[in-house]
């Protein structure tokens, strides 16, 4: 038996020279400038915000940034997988921004419906993509009302849509008598359409005339509705912007009643509902006028008159008591159409 060859066995690994070279020290100089600009414009890209502009941003900044990154890249020779990444990422950046843009430009509006989204519907956080299913459910149409032309006439027009003032001014009116004014991008009958379930109908109680040309845009009630119930977000929406409106229009009111002293008086007051329930009948009937409320109530003769001239610590005096029962009755006209004095006396016995 020959022994072993421990020579031919002894396997020695030749060290192989590195095709990389090693980092046995750091760099004393920094990187060059567009290495230090890439990652500013990666930090100001990924502090974009939400929404089409947001991302457009976004995509904006990183395309910008990956670029830099790819010139970097490409200028050392020993970073090919770094530049062959940074070139791949350049491009999907580049090609989200192209997308965004297009996506931007295709939910694109008239410059009406342009005003109407930044007064209105921006500032609640409303995408362009919700908006313009919005303005699909109107068709993207703009209607126009000459000068002394009515909107809807007291006790004729039906109600059938929901409509927004784009410009001009319209006067309301109620038996003749003056309520108040209605200003662009306020709704002209937010009370109205409060105040019917979508299976109801009715007609309006007030007289909506314009003072010179205006433009609006309206929306059908069934159309309106059908959008709704596909976006409960829109139809949360239209009730917060409605009965802001229906709010703004009260205090509207509001800004024409002074008391005796020259204060102005506040509707939020609930003094006028600890009159007798029978005179808040007369006072808030659709039919009874500002002038039989005041001659039943402030007549020197009548049992309240006299009666309220002795209390002492009555909130109200006569002449404001007049006056808030005055305001209810035409509170009452422009926002409930189908109201009733039995219920009224029905909702006063309850409390």
């Amino acid at each position: 038996m020959e022994p072993p060859d421990f020579e031919a066995m002894n396997f020695t690994v030749e060290q192989v020279s590195s095709t990389y070279p090693l980092c046995e020290e750091w760099r004393e100089g920094a990187e060059g400038a567009v290495f230090h600009l890439a990652n500013i414009f990666l930090v100001f890209g990924f502090m974009g915000g939400s929404g089409f502009y947001g991302l457009l941003y976004l995509f904006t900044f990183l395309t910008l940034g990956f670029f830099c990154t790819t010139v970097w890249a490409w200028a050392d020779p020993c970073t090919t997988d770094s530049f062959l990444w940074s070139f791949a990422l350049f491009g999907v950046t580049l090609g989200q921004v192209l997308h965004v843009a297009y996506r931007l430009r295709s939910v694109s509006f008239d410059t009406d419906f342009q005003e109407l989204y930044q007064c209105m519907f921006q500032k609640l956080g409303v995408s362009l993509s919700l908006f313009g299913k919005i303005v699909s459910c109107c068709d993207g149409v703009v209607h126009t009302l000459e000068a002394n032309h009515c909107f809807a006439v007291e006790g004729k027009t039906a109600i059938d849509k929901l409509s927004v003032l784009l410009s001009g001014r319209v006067q309301v009116t109620v038996n003749g008598e003056f309520l108040h004014y209605i200003y662009p991008f306020q709704f002209l009958d937010s009370p109205e359409w409060d105040s019917l379930r979508p299976a109801e109908e009715g007609i309006f109680q007030v007289t909506l005339r314009a003072d010179n040309p205006c433009r609006y845009v309206a929306w059908r009630r069934k159309k309106l509705y059908l959008l709704f119930a596909k976006h409960r977000y829109i139809a949360k929406i239209f009730a917060l912007v409605v009965r802001n409106d229906i709010a703004e229009k009260l205090y509207s009111l509001n800004d024409r009643a002074l008391n005796r002293s020259g204060f102005r008086y506040d509707l939020r007051l609930p003094s006028y509902c600890h009159m007798p329930a029978t005179e808040l009948e007369k006072a808030v009937s659709p039919l009874s006028t500002e002038r039989n409320v005041r001659r039943t109530l402030c007549s020197p003769g009548s049992e309240e008159g006299a009666g309220r001239s002795h209390s002492t610590d009555s909130s109200l005096s006569l002449s404001e008591a007049c006056l808030s029962v005055s305001l209810t009755s035409a509170l009452h006209t422009r926002i409930s159409p189908a109201f009733h004095p039995q219920q009224q006396q029905q909702q006063l016995d309850k409390r």
